[in-house]
């Protein structure tokens, strides 16, 4: 049993290693297909080690990134082929595809990159640490009060680039010895300064209500699905209501660990189709497209799991409510926005046409959400974020400058002299 077990892996890694080879040679063919990147002129480079598996943490950046290349030239450091190759399918920056050490050598010695910008915790972005006389900052892919929003991991990046207080709280309970007021720069949410998608329907009087609920999860303390608990119960409410439109939009994964969370999912779809073919005027819509951003935008108000939808649809400073958990196992932070925001029970589902109309009009629920906004991002005004990210790296940039103008005439020592993986093609 231990040589057919053994055989069996070694089949394994060999399928992927044929499988690696072949998608780094495709992205290069690709590559060879474009013109060649000019030398010295991307400043700014946003290191990306992931797969096509993590694209959803590039992609929220592709727009704020297009609106600072026209100040400051970007491109994305793509250390996986797989990543790569969707990178180069979609409408972000330019890729420069670097598998190896010698390859990220190679490319960043013939640009002037100054300030590197980081999506996520990946263990490759040590890689990039090791070149100095650059600014390395991490960007995140979201705000959330989630652990892994005050890991320890802060430290290895020279700035981070965070939302607002809440963040800086947050870092201050949990980082020992480390310069909040110095080390972060506050920017909001730039990216919801360019949300994208066309709405799917005409706008008219009826009230637009988001559904859009997370999966199932895989153990009891991220039980925070509610499609099972509440959405059935909630969408059927509102489809027989005139006065209002769903936009149902589901986790992907929704029902792959529970067959009844799947099944439940299915009837709110079916019965979505039931009622727009009963009265197409209503123009309800089942949502699974890649496009995020319209959703949060046009909903009036937005009813969402314990998730990083909270955060999304918090950005947007309109009415919001959290499902709360139906399983008392579910891990529930009680320190951010989570312990004062307002709560739909799966008793109250049922009764979430009048929930609705409470939310929108009730002036206490409306200051109290104004000032988790606050908190959380600062001035929600369209263009202030985006104002804010180009301030913090045109603040970057005028401190390289000052840096860089101390090491005239000094010995430059950037260039790596441990070759140990430069031959790696890892994907």
């Amino acid at each position: 049993m231990g040589a057919v077990s053994d055989a069996k892996k070694a089949y394994r890694l060999l399928k992927r290693a044929l499988a690696s080879r072949k998608a780094v040679q495709r992205v290069r063919r690709r590559l060879a297909d474009q013109e060649p990147h000019p030398t010295e002129h991307y400043k700014v480079a946003v290191y990306f080690a992931d797969g096509a598996v993590n694209m959803y943490q590039m992609r929220q950046w592709y727009s704020p990134l297009k609106e600072l290349a026209k100040r400051w030239p970007v491109v994305v450091l793509s250390r996986s082929a797989t990543g790569a190759d969707k990178l180069l399918d979609e409408d972000g920056p330019p890729v420069a595809f670097v598998p190896t050490v010698r390859d990220l050598e190679r490319f960043i010695t013939a640009q002037d990159i100054r300030i590197v910008l980081y999506v996520n915790q990946n263990t490759r972005n040590f890689q990039m640490f090791r070149y100095g006389r650059r600014w390395h900052v991490f960007i995140n892919h979201g705000e959330s009060d989630k652990m892994y929003m005050t890991t320890n991991q802060y430290k290895a990046y020279d700035y981070a680039f965070v939302a607002g207080q809440a963040a800086r709280d947050r870092l201050s309970r949990t980082l020992w010895d480390w310069d909040i007021d110095h080390r972060t720069i506050e920017i909001g949410r730039p990216q919801a300064d360019h949300y994208s998608g066309t709405l799917p329907y005409t706008p008219d009087a009826r009230t637009v209500v988001l559904y859009a609920p997370t999966w199932e999860g895989d153990r009891p303390s991220a039980h925070y699905g509610s499609i099972a608990t509440h959405g059935e119960a909630l969408v059927t409410a509102l489809l027989a209501s005139r006065s209002h439109r769903v936009i149902y939009r589901p986790h992907p994964r929704s029902g792959v660990v529970d067959d009844a969370y799947g099944a439940a999912h299915r009837r709110i779809i079916a019965d979505i189709a039931a009622a727009n073919a009963s009265d197409p005027t209503a123009q309800h819509v089942y949502d699974d497209g890649a496009d995020l951003g319209w959703q949060l935008a046009a909903a009036d108000v937005a009813i969402v799991d314990i998730s990083a939808m909270v955060y999304d649809r918090l950005a947007v400073g309109k009415p919001l409510m959290i499902t709360r958990p139906a399983d008392e196992r579910a891990s529930i932070d009680t320190n951010g926005y989570l312990s004062d925001c307002e709560w739909l029970s799966a008793d109250a589902a049922s009764d979430i046409v009048a929930e609705v109309e409470r939310v929108r009009a009730d002036e206490a629920a409306i200051a109290r959400l104004r000032m988790w906004v606050q908190h959380y991002f600062g001035d929600t005004t369209p263009g202030v974020a985006t104002e804010k990210f180009h301030a913090a790296i045109e603040q970057l940039m005028q401190k390289w400058d000052r840096w860089q103008a101390h090491e005239i005439g000094s010995v430059r020592t950037d260039e790596d002299d441990d070759d140990e993986e430069a031959d790696e093609e890892e994907v």
